[in-house]
Formats: structure tokens, C-alpha cells, sequence
């Protein structure tokens, strides 16, 4: 990949996660990472994984399916709370909202009520209202909870429930942790049996997966 770079060679180019760990938790035997940002990096096939085949749609059709989809699904009765990624921005744009790539917004009756929020800020906002919470994994590394998005705290996690947490992902972005579980790290451990087992996560319009989650 490298090789083609140099030689100018390369014709795609594709948005993904920039992320590091604190090196000195690590050595204590803690993972603390932090999701840093989005940079555009080269993307040749024939060096990565193929995909299953099966008339699996392009990534970009599935993540407009995936927007459309969920904005459809979106209920009056509920607020929205939007984490970070380049696929739940999609949503934002699509309904004409300002997004925070790196934050946490909060959605409600399709309008913006806030921008990059804190946890307080979450739990004040949805402590006489019902949630949900749309979020993405990780690519490479399939994190759902606990990494780039400590504001989904678990007191909000509790508040919020784990029945009323929507997973987006594009299968492309699924394969890329080959079949292992999406994650959970919250710092608790009641919380994260509380979230582990099986989700529904959203592929494209009307498309599912039924995808295991554990800590």
C-alpha cells in the first residue's frame, strides 16, 4: 500500500478512526484509548479482507439506506442521543443538523437541542424523558461502548436501557473485526452485563444483523 502511495497509484481513499492508548495505563494493565479524530487513508481491495458475498450493496448505498432508515424510525416520543462517527453523521446531515464527529448530540422531534455534550449535560436532558441511543462500533477494533465515547456513561447506560440502544453499522464495517464480538468497556462491570448480549444492528434500510456483544 505504501508502495502504490509513493507511486501515486492509489485511486480511493477511505475516512477511518484514528485512535492511540495511554501507554502508561497500559504497562498498569489498563486499556484507555481515545478516539483523536478521522483522517482519510488509501483503500486498494486486494488489500483487505474480501467480503462476504451474498449481493451485499457498496458501503456508501448502505449508509444512506442506514440514515434514511433510522430518521424514518425516529419517534416524537423520544430523544435521540447521537454518538460519535463518520456513519451516525450521516444522519445528522440528512436532517439538516449541525454534528459533532468527535461528540455526543442530542436530538429531539428531529430538531437539535445540543451540541457535544457532557455526561451531566446528557443526564439532565433525559431525566423526565424516554431515550435512545444510535451509535457505531469501531472499525478494526469493534468497541460500541468505552472507547471515544465516555459520555455514554453508565449512569446514562442505566437511564437509558439497553432495549432502547440502536447499533449502525455497514457490513463492511462489521467485517472488519472477522466475527468477533462488538465491545463493552464502561468501567462497570453491572453495567456491562447489562449490555451484553445480542443487538440488532442496523446494516442498511430494513436490513439487520443479529450481532453478539460482550465485555
Amino acid at each position: 500500500m505504501v508502495s502504490l502511495f509513493v507511486q501515486d497509484k492509489v485511486l480511493e481513499f477511505k475516512e477511518q478512526e484514528v485512535m492511540d492508548i495511554d501507554e502508561e495505563a497500559f504497562r498498569e494493565g489498563r486499556v484507555t484509548a481515545r478516539l483523536y479524530g478521522y483522517l482519510k487513508v488509501p483503500f486498494e481491495k486486494r488489500f483487505v479482507q474480501s467480503r462476504k458475498s451474498g449481493g451485499i450493496k457498496t458501503e456508501a448505498v448502505a449508509l444512506e439506506g442506514i440514515a434514511h432508515y433510522i430518521i424514518d424510525s425516529m419517534s416524537d416520543d423520544y430523544i435521540y442521543i447521537i454518538g460519535p462517527g463518520t456513519t451516525t453523521r450521516l444522519i445528522m446531515e440528512k436532517l439538516g443538523l449541525q454534528n459533532t464527529l468527535l461528540g455526543i448530540d442530542v436530538v429531539y422531534k428531529k430538531k437539535l437541542i445540543a451540541n457535544d455534550v457532557s455526561e451531566n449535560k446528557l443526564l439532565d436532558l433525559i431525566d423526565d424523558k424516554k431515550a435512545k441511543i444510535i451509535l457505531t462500533i469501531i472499525g478494526g477494533q469493534g468497541h460500541i461502548f468505552g472507547r471515544g465515547n465516555q459520555q455514554l456513561s453508565p449512569a446514562v447506560l442505566n437511564r437509558v436501557q439497553k432495549e432502547n440502544i440502536i447499533v449502525i453499522s455497514t457490513r463492511e464495517k462489521l467485517n472488519t473485526i472477522f466475527g468477533s464480538p462488538m465491545l463493552i468497556d464502561t468501567g462497570d462491570s453491572e453495567t456491562n452485563s447489562m449490555l451484553e448480549g445480542y443487538y440488532k444492528v442496523v446494516v442498511g434500510y430494513e436490513d439487520f444483523v443479529i450481532y453478539k456483544a460482550m465485555s
